[in-house]
């Protein structure tokens, strides 16, 4: 048996349930998931089949009502500081990047540092070197206006990188791109993933971006479908 086999799963989540609207709408219905540290997964299925809530719950964005969610040294249902486990284990994309128009790009990256314990000038270095690695080091002084939606998501995609997670939670990350846009920002993902051993995991409606990834889940009201189901 490997090494890698008999490594502890970076993701665990057994029999989570999300309930809305005082029991009246049930997004997640007893979903159980395991995803290995280093794997990129995507996260399928049709609008509404809770495929976002659950990216949002294992951010940490959103509680559930039910069940276990372990990320890393994290027990999410029993957190009691959410934001230190984003700074510390979270990276996060969305599909529209959430950047400050007013700010550069080198900024935009910059300040999700803040609070650390880098200096500035290492902040700054930092910043020049994952914009650098996203290939937008020609670009830093920009702000977002004056960037394309593609090079506005690789910002974005930097700035997911600041506090050096150990996973990245994208959400339809690649939605609001065009052909070219998406394909740079995917290969970019594989990249981090090879190079970082970041573990990845991307909700996406789309199956051709989804095929990118190790494996596909498909989801379906609120739960995993079984495998060889229709999507």
């Amino acid at each position: 048996m490997s090494e890698a086999s008999t490594a502890p799963p970076k993701i665990e989540i057994h029999g989570v349930t999300k309930v809305y609207a005082d029991g009246r709408v049930q997004a997640l219905a007893g979903v159980d998931l395991t995803i290995d540290a280093g794997e990129f997964v995507a996260i399928t299925g049709p609008s509404g089949c809770g495929k976002s809530t659950l990216l949002g719950l294992l951010a940490a964005l959103d509680t559930p009502t039910a069940g276990v969610i372990r990320v890393g040294s994290y027990t999410l249902d029993r957190l009691r500081d959410a934001n230190r486990f984003r700074r510390q284990e979270v990276g996060l994309v969305f599909q529209f990047h959430n950047l400050l128009p007013r700010l550069s790009a080198l900024h935009n990256v910059e300040i999700a540092m803040l609070g650390s314990t880098r200096p500035h000038a290492a902040r700054t270095e930092f910043a020049l070197g994952l914009l650098d690695e996203v290939g937008l080091g020609h670009l830093t002084d920009r702000r977002p206006p004056q960037l394309s939606g593609g090079e506005r998501q690789r910002v974005a995609v930097a700035r997911a990188l600041a506090n050096e997670p150990s996973v990245i939670f994208a959400d339809e990350p690649t939605g609001s791109l065009d052909s070219h846009s998406t394909d740079v920002v995917l290969r970019l993902f594989q990249r981090l993933r090879t190079d970082h051993g970041v573990t990845i995991v991307m909700v996406t409606h789309d199956e051709a971006v989804a095929a990118i990834a190790d494996r596909t889940v498909h989801m379906l009201d609120g739960r995993i479908a079984p495998e060889g189901a229709p999507a």
